[in-house]
């Protein structure tokens, strides 16, 4: 199963994992972080294809993407 790891505190919710991700299980939630950004949320990592486009195109690096 894939592991996606978000780091909250890097978050700015630019959307662009959102946008990339090909099977759309990656959501801007409505908690915000420490700086008053909303982050990026995972809705089901069982659905992750390991394409790791998001951790490719995250420009503040908040997100990695693992093989457990």
């Amino acid at each position: 199963m894939p592991k996606i790891i978000i780091d909250k505190s890097l978050c700015k919710s630019c959307g662009i994992c959102v946008e990339f991700c090909p099977v759309k299980i990656l959501y801007i939630g409505d908690d915000v972080n420490e700086y008053g950004y909303r982050y990026v949320k995972v809705s089901d990592a069982n659905k992750c294809t390991l394409c790791y486009l998001c951790e490719r195109y995250c420009p503040e690096f908040a997100i990695k993407v693992e093989k457990e």
